[in-house]
């Protein structure tokens, strides 16, 4: 649902307008591109605390991450976790998650939200690997996207996280301190990664993604960003219109 629109003169002519993001507080418009010594000190500042930062979803092989990752949708990685946990136990290859069929697959992830046609994602990939892959994860970006559920984001952290390709998967946390940052302004994920990839240097692109994704569910939350603990505060363009923001609340 859209804002009701302010009352005409409300606001003055002059005004930044503020672009839309995908959850969280809004930022002012930024130019791009930014400068890149700024952002080669945002890289090697978060490496610094950072130093090898990985997925925080639970997984054994690369069939395990490509369900965890798939189950990840709109659900948090905990709640992923709890679920995998279990799952994992009794199904961790393609055989025996097809043996355990939807109906044995979903009271295992009916915690998980749409867990229904993730249930049913989860069985037919589990058939095309067996069928067309001999049990093995494809791992190139083509033939994992050809897979039931796996989309490009899914298919960039499963790549990213195995080391075949350093890929930037652009959910929400990353779109939105990619803008908070200044490292992007464009208003959709395919088109923020796009920029991304312009920006980030080429020897912090391997983590970027973890980076970005971990700085904001930890400290550029959206509502409440820790900005007094952040390592990269003096960095960011957005600092004093977001602890504004937080005062005003």
């Amino acid at each position: 649902m859209k804002p009701p629109r302010a009352p005409s003169g409300s606001r003055p002519k002059s005004a930044p307008r503020r672009p839309a993001v995908m959850t969280g507080a809004m930022v002012p418009v930024l130019g791009w591109p930014p400068d890149e010594d700024r952002v080669e000190a945002i890289f090697e500042r978060l490496s610094r605390v950072m130093p090898d930062p990985k997925t925080e979803l639970n997984f054994s092989s690369p069939f395990t991450l490509v369900v965890a990752v798939a189950l990840s949708a709109q659900a948090t990685d905990v709640s992923v976790n709890k679920a995998t946990d279990r799952l994992f136990k009794v199904a961790d290859t393609p055989a025996k998650m097809l043996a355990l069929g939807e109906e044995g697959l979903t009271p295992y992830i009916a915690s998980i939200g749409l867990y229904r046609g993730k249930a049913r994602n989860v069985i037919a990939l589990s058939r095309i690997l067996l069928e067309q892959y001999g049990g093995e994860v494809p791992l190139n970006r083509a033939a994992l996207q050809s897979l039931p559920g796996v989309g490009r984001k899914t298919a960039s952290v499963v790549l990213n996280e195995l080391g075949i390709e350093a890929a930037i998967a652009v959910d929400t946390h990353v779109f939105r301190v990619s803008h908070r940052l200044g490292l992007a302004n464009a208003g959709t994920p395919d088109k923020v990664e796009a920029q991304l990839f312009r920006v980030v240097p080429e020897a912090w692109l391997p983590k970027a993604h973890h980076w970005l994704i971990l700085h904001g569910r930890y400290t550029c939350t959206a509502r409440k960003p820790k900005c007094s603990a952040c390592v990269i505060s003096d960095l960011c363009p957005s600092r004093l219109d977001l602890m504004a923001a937080g005062e005003a609340r």
